[in-house]
């Protein structure tokens, strides 16, 4: 048994030391708290593949019999991997949670003490519930009390961390400072489907499987089932619900967020295109359409100046009812409109 809690007691713990050393070193830039945080998202991403390949083995290996076929990875891979993994990631979390408030600055997390493992608490109280939840009851229920049963249904729990890789992208992709970018958005709407397949909708899914092998309607499942099973499920599900509407909120916010930026950025963008249209001198030979300017060659000028506007006549003494202007070695001629209509 020792050797078997050796494997994910090392494998976790050792990743996430493994890179604390090495992303410093490839983003010198970062903070203890930006560097923790990554580490803790890619060991995740790591154990929710294993999990999700366990799972999909287990539940393709078991459909024939949903209650009584048997695999030996759903039972073992909780022992290995899955008991040790929620351990090390409470360990993780916390660390997490405490370099973020260190880097703002806050007294109390100068040092580790039991107020910022309290506070670490209390603002995390909900995935510390449901991480001390499955290690004081998914362990034993898995090993002592399905009497060899059921597990297909040990499969699809494993299949629930298929949204954690989606999950971890996203917050690496905001670390990187690559929120704005396509890919953060379709991967947010991965978030939002895998979460919702393989969180929420997997529990009617399996209350279905278990009626169709006894031949009962999905209505009548609960009925079927102990009380004690119900009430497991349901407390499985309820944080799901919740964290699953706080996601969708988020991603609404994003969006508006996007399509007010994208409103103010079309004026400035049409803005900044005309006045580089104006007064780009060296592209635009023809007249301008507003003030029908012309350029042309500077002549000698005769008549009165005001400032840098000539009201003037050519040198041929031909009468020019014209403002011109010099700008970069060009008399800018400004005809003015009669009637609305330009002048030739």
């Amino acid at each position: 048994m020792l050797q078997v809690l050796a494997c994910g007691v090392v494998v976790f713990p050792g990743l996430f030391f493994a890179f604390r050393r090495i992303l410093p070193s490839i983003f010198k830039q970062w903070t203890d708290a930006d560097v923790v945080l990554v580490s803790e998202r890619l060991v995740s991403s790591i154990h929710a593949v294993m999990a999700t390949t366990v799972g999909c083995i287990v539940v393709a290996s078991c459909r024939g019999n949903v209650v009584s076929d048997r695999h030996w990875l759903a039972p073992y891979f909780v022992i290995w991997y899955g008991v040790p993994y929620m351990a090390y990631d409470l360990y993780a979390m916390y660390l997490s949670h405490y370099y973020r408030f260190q880097v703002k600055g806050h007294e109390d997390y100068k040092r580790h003490s039991l107020s910022t493992v309290n506070s670490f608490v209390r603002k995390e109280f909900l995935l510390v519930l449901h991480h001390i939840a499955l290690l004081t009851v998914l362990l034993p229920v898995t090993l002592f009390f399905r009497k060899d049963q059921g597990d297909f249904f040990v499969g699809c729990l494993f299949l629930t961390e298929l949204s954690t890789p989606f999950v971890s992208m996203g917050k690496i992709l905001i670390q990187l400072s690559l929120q704005d970018c396509r890919l953060h958005k379709a991967n947010g709407g991965m978030v939002l489907l895998t979460f919702f397949a393989c969180r929420i909708a997997l529990f009617p899914y399996m209350y279905w499987m278990y009626g169709r092998h006894y031949g009962i309607p999905l209505y009548g499942v609960p009925f079927h089932l102990s009380l004690a099973a119900n009430l497991g499920n349901s407390c499985i599900l309820a944080p799901q619900v919740y964290w699953f509407v706080l996601l969708c909120r988020k991603g609404f916010r994003l969006y508006q967020r996007s399509r007010c930026r994208g409103d103010v950025a079309a004026p400035a963008r049409a803005a900044a295109a005309t006045a580089a249209a104006v007064t780009d001198n060296t592209k635009d030979s023809g007249p301008l359409r507003r003030s029908a300017a012309v350029r042309t060659p500077l002549k000698p000028l005769t008549g009165t100046r005001v400032g840098k506007v000539h009201v003037a006549k050519a040198a041929s003494g031909a009468p020019r009812s014209s403002l011109e202007t010099k700008r970069d070695g060009w008399l800018l001629t400004h005809r003015p409109r009669q009637g609305g209509q330009r002048k030739s």
